[in-house]
């Protein structure tokens, strides 16, 4: 008698998760290294050196978190789908569990979710400490918070299925060179969405960008006073992504794991 496949997802989510806690260290150093070294230069350094306003640091908190749990969802999926479907092939061990292909999906991008998580929320305190007091800083919606976070990451993990999927092991410089690294700078991350009004064009583009969605709302969750898109839109503009990078993810894999 075959196992149900959620007694298999939960095995290949709980394998996922050992691995990850016996490699923490190497994990948040990979993933949380750059958003920490960003936030001790703009968010310590340039305030104290009277180059930027001290109350900046308000809108940099929040995009600090939104790129920590991007970085580590996307990585977290994609980075591992290249190297099993490319010259690893470990990906056929999990092929040959008793489940369909979509479970073995759904838990990769689960996994990636969990690893988003434990970033950003390694993140917050490290930067709370290095910037300092921060304006506008409200804990009082903790719940929004951490919905902001579930769903960002998810959507991220799910982004990482589909460029995982799609991209050949030789192109995964060009993920990072053409849609990881412009996605960051156009990701509403260091500066408001609403003060890209000075440039209307480029306030309307980078809607495109999923990363607008997460920082947006975090910053809406962690610093409800200050400048944010609303948080129903953020939400609803992140759960809209989320169905289509798994839509699109889940048939890119179904395609590469018959090939």
């Amino acid at each position: 008698m075959s196992p149900s496949p959620w007694k298999v997802f939960g095995a290949l989510v709980r394998r996922d998760v050992h691995v990850v806690s016996r490699e923490l260290p190497f994990f948040l150093l990979r993933t949380t290294l750059q958003p920490i070294m960003f936030t001790f230069v703009f968010g310590y350094l340039l305030p104290r050196m009277g180059f930027v306003q001290r109350g900046y640091t308000g809108a940099l908190l929040p995009g600090v978190l939104g790129v920590s749990l991007a970085f580590a969802s996307v990585q977290a999926v994609a980075l591992p789908m290249v190297a099993d479907f490319g010259w690893t092939l470990e990906i056929e061990d999990r092929l040959l569990a008793p489940v369909p292909t979509w479970v073995i999906a759904l838990e990769k991008v689960i996994a990636g979710t969990v690893q988003g998580v434990i970033a950003a929320l390694f993140v917050l305190p490290v930067a709370r400490l290095i910037m300092g007091p921060i304006v506008g800083l409200d804990f009082a919606h903790f719940g929004v918070v951490v919905g902001m976070t579930l769903l960002g990451a998810f959507t991220f993990s799910a982004f990482g299925l589909l460029l995982g999927t799609a991209i050949r092991g030789e192109q995964i410089g060009l993920m990072f060179g053409l849609i990881v690294a412009p996605m960051i700078f156009f990701g509403c991350a260091y500066y408001p969405w609403k003060a890209l009004s000075a440039a209307p064009v480029v306030q309307a583009l980078v809607l495109v960008n999923p990363l607008v969605y997460v920082s947006e709302g975090m910053r809406g969750a962690l610093t409800p006073s200050l400048p944010h898109m609303n948080l129903a839109v953020a939400a609803g503009a992140l759960v809209l992504l989320s169905a289509i990078f798994m839509a699109v993810g889940l048939r890119t894999f179904d395609r590469r794991a018959v090939s």
